[in-house]
C-alpha cells in the first residue's frame, strides 16, 4: 500500500470549514486541565487546520459571556469571566499566607527574572532560605531557569505559567507597578522600593512595570 504524506493528505482532504475548527478547539479546551499551548492543537487537529486563527475567532466570539478564552504564557484555556468570580465564592478557599520573606523573593524573581539565587540575596540585602525557595517552588509560582555562564554555573529563578494564570497575566510584561501588587495584598507595605528595579521611591512606583529589556528570557528552554 503507497503511503501518503501529510502534504497529500492536505491536498486530497478539504480542511474543515473554521466554525468547525472552533468548535474542535473548543472541546480541547473544555476538556483540558491545563492551558494548551497552539503547537499542541495545531499537532491534534486534522491536516489543514489552523489554530491560531480558530483561536481568534474564537477568543472574539467568547467576549462578554460567563467563560472566557484567555491566554496565559503562550498557551489558551477557558475561564470564568473576572466580573462573575464572586459567584464562585461558595467553595472554601484556604489560604497560605507567604512570609514576608517569600513575598520580596517571589517579587525580585518576578522583575528581575532570570536571575540567581545570589542576585536576589544582594537586591534583598540578606540570604535567602532554601525553605524560602522551597516554598515557592511547591506553589509552582516559580521554576528553575538556564544555568548562567558564568563560573559556578548558577541555577536562575523565573516566574511559571502557573504564576501568570493566577494574577490574570498573559505575560510577564504586564505586571502590576508597586501600588498596585500592594492595593492587592501581594506585597508587605514594608518591602523596600529599591527592591524592585526602577523603583526610586513611593511617588515613582507607578512608572512600573520596567523598560523593555528588563524583562527578556522569561521562559527559557
Amino acid at each position: 500500500m503507497t503511503q501518503v504524506s501529510e502534504k497529500e493528505c492536505e491536498i486530497l482532504f478539504d480542511a474543515p470549514l473554521m466554525a468547525e475548527q472552533e468548535r474542535m478547539i473548543e472541546a480541547i479546551l473544555f476538556a483540558s486541565s491545563e492551558p494548551v499551548s497552539s503547537r499542541e492543537l495545531d499537532a491534534r487537529l486534522p491536516p489543514g487546520c489552523d489554530a491560531a486563527e480558530a483561536l481568534v475567532h474564537l477568543r472574539r466570539r467568547y467576549e462578554g459571556r460567563g467563560v472566557t478564552l484567555v491566554r496565559i504564557g503562550d498557551a489558551y484555556a477557558l475561564r470564568t469571566a473576572p466580573d462573575l468570580g464572586y459567584l464562585m465564592q461558595r467553595e472554601t478557599v484556604e489560604t497560605r499566607k507567604l512570609s514576608r520573606a517569600a513575598i520580596e523573593t517571589l517579587a525580585i524573581i518576578a522583575y528581575h527574572q532570570p536571575v540567581t539565587r545570589a542576585e536576589i540575596e544582594e537586591i534583598r540585602g540578606v540570604s535567602v532560605s532554601r525553605g524560602t525557595v522551597d516554598q515557592l517552588l511547591d506553589m509552582e509560582w516559580i521554576r528553575f531557569g538556564r544555568r548562567r555562564m558564568t563560573p559556578g554555573r548558577p541555577v536562575t529563578f523565573v516566574v511559571t505559567d502557573t504564576f501568570l494564570g493566577h494574577f490574570g497575566l498573559e505575560t510577564a510584561r504586564d505586571l502590576p507597578g508597586l501600588r498596585e501588587l500592594r492595593a492587592a495584598g501581594l506585597l508587605d507595605s514594608r518591602l523596600p522600593p529599591m527592591s524592585m528595579p526602577g523603583a526610586k521611591s513611593d511617588e515613582d512606583e507607578d512608572d512600573l512595570p520596567l523598560k523593555e529589556g528588563d524583562q527578556s528570557e522569561l521562559f527559557e528552554e
